[in-house]
């Protein structure tokens, strides 16, 4: 069931109060604006209409049915529910409230700062009406703690637990605040925590969409007992109603609930120069109609990209064009703090601005403070310098320095902060509480702010439509734009929230456009078993129930629906192939059959050339490979044909096959040719193996960068092979298929046929053509239909084979070894498995336990392997050395079943070492500059990986095998690592 709310255009929030001075910015007046009188805009549900109180009109029955149905509404929970809230609720949020007091789970999609949480807030009000429990779970534990912490003011710390791996507070408490892990680590534990659970509110639920952490999200919407009630809260995404059918395939009645509508109204604007354009044009009724560009920022961009006029190149030389084409550009982009300026005059602070850099975000802060900008006034800096004392009293004083702590609250005492991944946890909560508080007023943050954290401001600034996303630089999507453009408008602040892109260099506004009027994007999942998932799954169901409900993941569910498609095509070209057939009937005979042999000739012939090719091909490796410096040979085609002598044959380097890329195709000589041009040459230059003609002495001395040198050589190339006419060999594929003796049988059989004699043969010879390539396609598409059914329970089969060859699962039942492998869970839980039953990691001290950790977790940023990392001396070199051989022998058995091959499975990462050495440094106690110096981190980078050390740890701690050194060990590194600034972070 689908509820669509499409409120009236630029609707205000009752509660909304007026920002001083006179118009917006964005040209629209003051104040709330209503929608006219009587009218109640197109697909909007009537929830929660008032009434009109003049009731003369009505019947004395009819005035008794509605005091009947007023006392009714009063004494629901929602009623006493909405007594809390000092402003009414949207028809939206009643909607799913009063779903939920009926009995259903709900999916609300809603744009970022419409007010979700309050539908998960009524499940925590309905779930300690009726005495039983709800947990709410968000995707990070910066979310969780911020949870907790509204959750304990409005309930009490006695009413509330969190639940997060690093902290837990009152976990057997009615409301309880975790992350989806560890609800999902409850279930698969069977944890005595669950007992009595009425509701889940899983916030943020279109994070299942993310490829590294999103099946978390589908294990725990299957496996939660049929008795919970599931609370789904989601951005805005276009396939709501397919996430919400799943849901209510899989967890009964839910109904979805859609509300496009912001409860505050964006602008878009560029900020182009010292000017602020709209991006849309405006309408009379004073909203931005999102399919028309503003006309004058279109004109400005042509100006800003025109080349010079005639009678102005005719006065410039290039240089100077190009000096001024730039000067005219960098005009059009104003600075990060004329930004601010600007920003500041207009009364659109406070402000984010997205930086897709964390470098960048701290370059934004040091100009800013250069410059002398200051945003706050002297109470406002000392209540700064307040708080951020007692937030970081407890930091070692010692290391203040390192972590840049006199720098950070310099620019916080300014108004103004950088909000990375980092930064250490700590100085992200004082940037997070100060923004929120009005203390700081621009905050320059990369794109993990938009990321559930409650930050919102007036105004969202971005830089650039491009980022790197890991392998490349590209453009933004419509989805990223519009979480992070979510962050504008503070809701019972603002009468409006405005996005600001800055104009940059080719920018074409028509393209903003797109980007800012495409409100949704799909949600896909990325569920993937895994081998803790498997054996957990067998252990509670056995194989075969296992299978069946992997069947119900949202992937599967999708995969199901495409093949609806698929098969819906199928049926188009089977039709299309019996209008194919009909038109090469032929009056003579069978000219299906004749057809068929005319394809098996054209394959054959095909079959021979693509041989006759591959031959040529090994034979031209083999040539290339046999080649020496100062042979002379004949570059037999391209832009270089003609005579050269190697330098160098270019082969792979020694026992590395293939460890390069530039030689996956063989060798790649390097030569002069006899235009005295030094090249290196691919296989494609030699479609015929390259023969030496001649040998050639080179010069010890020869330097190819030496034009003289190249001349003497070539000079002398010339004069040893110049009179030599190279043999032109040219072998045509017709010559093999001559002497082929199939080739021969089928010309013979379509000779004798009698549709060969037929006056209309190659008509009839066209349709069959069509005939046979619609075939083709029509059998590929039902390999794509073979393929997406069951999908996940043949990878699911896959993984539970390799588990029954290692001895972690037989049949239905799991081994001692599976149990253990159970209580792992990470990206390596079956290296981690078995390192623990090869000893690999017993008799190492904790220091060296913890390098070996480590390797578990740790994923270089820049993925440069081109330097081995520096890794301690003694028993955790060898650890470490083990785990790589037992990734490997692993990685060959993934290969063996089938598994690195699948897509529904990503497979054992190579552990990665190196966070190894300043890891170990740590755990041995130096102090946390010598640490950071080696490690080339960010605090706040070093803090995290320390954090999922310490989880790793623990996982490791419980499931190692009693009477060994590894349990205990584990729990004294653990006690190693929590110290400094690692102790006193509280975020991951």
């Amino acid at each position: 069931m689908r509820l669509h709310h499409t409120p009236p255009q630029n609707p205000a929030d009752p509660t909304a109060g007026a920002p001083a001075g006179g118009t917006t910015p964005g040209g629209a007046p003051e104040g709330p604006v209503a929608p006219p009188a009587g009218t109640v805009p197109a697909g909007t549900v009537p929830v929660d209409v008032p009434e009109d109180d003049d009731t003369e009109a009505l019947s004395p029955a009819e005035r008794y049915a509605r005091a009947q149905r007023r006392a009714a509404e009063a004494r629901t929970q929602l009623a006493g529910f909405r007594a809390l809230y000092d402003f009414p609720l949207d028809p939206f949020q009643i909607e799913a409230c009063q779903a939920l007091e009926a009995g259903s789970g709900v999916l609300v999609a809603a744009p970022t700062g419409s007010g979700k949480t309050i539908v998960g807030e009524f499940a925590v009000h309905l779930a300690l009406a009726e005495g039983r429990k709800c947990f709410y779970t968000t995707p990070i534990k910066a979310l969780s703690n911020q949870k907790f912490a509204d959750l304990t003011r409005r309930y009490g710390p006695g009413t509330v637990g969190l639940l997060t791996g690093d902290n837990s507070i009152n976990p057997e408490a009615p409301v309880v605040v975790m992350t989806t892990e560890v609800l999902r680590n409850m279930l698969y534990a069977g944890s005595s925590t669950l007992r009595g659970l009425g509701y889940v509110v899983m916030d943020e639920v279109h994070y299942l969409s993310d490829r590294f952490r999103g099946a978390v999200w589908e294990e725990v919407i299957i496996h939660l007992p049929e008795s919970v009630t599931l609370v789904s809260l989601s951005a805005t995404v276009s396939n709501a109603e397919e996430f919400g059918d799943w849901l209510d395939t899989v967890r009964g009645d839910t109904k979805v609930i859609v509300s496009e509508h912001r409860p505050v109204p964006l602008w878009q604007h560029v900020l182009a120069g010292n000017r602020m354009h709209d991006l849309f044009v405006t309408t009379p009724d004073g909203a931005q109609d999102s399919r028309q560009v503003n006309p004058e920022l279109v004109r400005h961009a042509r100006e800003q990209q025109r080349p010079a006029r005639p009678h102005e190149r005719a006065k410039m030389r290039a240089a100077d064009r190009e000096r001024e084409r730039r000067r005219r550009s960098r005009a059009w982009t104003p600075s990060r703090v004329e930004v601010i300026d600007r920003l500041d005059a207009e009364g659109l602070l406070p402000a984010i601005t997205f930086i897709f850099s964390r470098a960048g975000c701290e370059a934004a802060v040091q100009q800013c403070v250069a410059s002398g900008l200051r945003l706050n006034n002297r109470d406002e800096r000392q209540r700064v310098r307040r708080l951020v004392e007692e937030r970081t009293a407890e930091l070692p004083d010692e290391d203040l320095h390192v972590l840049g702590y006199f720098e950070f609250v310099d620019a916080l005492e300014r108004g103004f902060a950088a909000h990375h991944a980092g930064m250490l946890p700590t100085f992200k909560e004082i940037v997070e509480e100060l923004f929120v508080s009005g203390l700081v007023k621009a905050v320059f943050a990369t794109e993990t702010l938009a990321l559930g954290i409650n930050m919102p401001a007036r105004s969202v600034v971005l830089e650039k439509l491009v980022k790197w996303n890991g392998e490349t630089h590209a453009d933004i999507t419509p989805g990223e734009y519009t979480q992070l453009t979510g962050r504008a408008g503070r809701r019972g602040i603002d009468i409006e929230g405005h996005a600001v892109v800055l104009w940059q260099q080719g920018m074409d506004p028509k393209a903003v456009a797109g980007l800012a009027g495409a409100r949704t994007y799909p949600l896909r999942s990325s569920f993937k078993p895994s081998y803790n998932m498997a054996v957990n799954l067998v252990g509670q169901f056995g194989r075969q129930r296992s299978r069946e409900l992997l069947e119900t993941s949202f992937a599967q569910f999708q995969a199901d629906r495409s093949v609806v498609g698929l098969a819906r095509q199928v049926q188009r070209n089977e039709e299309g192939l019996e209008g194919y057939r009909e038109a090469m009937t032929c009056h003579l005979g069978d000219f299906t059959e004749y057809a068929a042999l005319r394809r098996q000739l054209k394959d054959r012939e095909t079959e021979l050339s693509r041989h006759g090719a591959n031959q040529r091909r090994l034979a031209a490796v083999t040539a290339l490979e046999r080649l020496r410096p100062g042979d002379v040979i004949h570059v037999p085609t391209g832009r270089y044909a003609g005579l050269a002598v190697v330098l160098d044959p270019g082969l792979p380097p020694q026992g590395r096959p293939g460890a390069r890329p530039e030689y996956a195709d063989g060798p790649r000589p390097l030569v002069l040719t006899a235009q005295r041009q030094v090249k290196r040459l691919a296989l494609v230059d030699f479609p015929v193996p390259a023969e030496p003609v001649e040998r050639l002495r080179i010069p010890r001395s020869f330097n190819p960068r030496s034009p003289q040198a190249r001349r003497d050589l070539a000079s002398a190339l010339y004069n040893k092979a110049g009179h030599l006419e190279p043999e032109r060999r040219r072998r045509r594929g017709r010559a093999e298929a001559a002497d082929d003796e199939r080739i021969a049988e089928l010309r013979a059989a379509i000779r004798q046929h009698p549709c060969h004699g037929c006056s209309d043969r190659e008509d009839h010879a066209r349709w069959a053509e069509r005939f046979y390539r619609l075939q083709r396609d029509t059998q590929a598409l039902e390999r794509r239909m073979r393929g997406r059914t069951h999908t996940i329970a043949r990878t699911f089969d896959r993984v539970c084979s390799l588990l029954g060859a290692l001895d972690y699962i037989d049949g239905d039942k799991v081994t001692e070894d599976g149990r253990r492998l159970g209580r792992l869970y990470g990206e390596l839980d079956l290296l981690a498995s078995e390192c623990l039953r090869e000893g690999v990691w017993e008799g190492l001290a904790p220091a060296e336990l913890v390098a070996c950790a480590s390797a578990l977790v740790y994923e270089s940023r820049q993925g440069d392997d081109a330097f081995a990392p520096r890794l301690p001396e003694g028993g955790s070199r060898r650890a470490l050395d083990d785990m790589i051989r037992i990734w490997g022998r692993l990685d060959a058995l993934e290969k063996d079943h089938g598994l690195s091959q699948s897509e529904d499975y990503s497979g054992q990462r190579q552990p990665d070492l190196g966070f190894a050495w300043p890891a170990y440094r740590w755990a041995k106690g130096h102090g946390l500059d010598a640490v950071l110096r080696d490690a080339e981190l960010p605090a706040g980078d070093f803090v995290r990986w320390m954090k999922q050390i310490i989880d790793v740890l623990g996982q490791i701690a419980e499931a190692a095998p009693e009477g060994g050194s590894v349990r205990p060990t584990a729990r004294k590194a653990v006690d190693l690592l929590r110290r400094g600034v690692v102790a006193y972070s509280s975020v991951g």
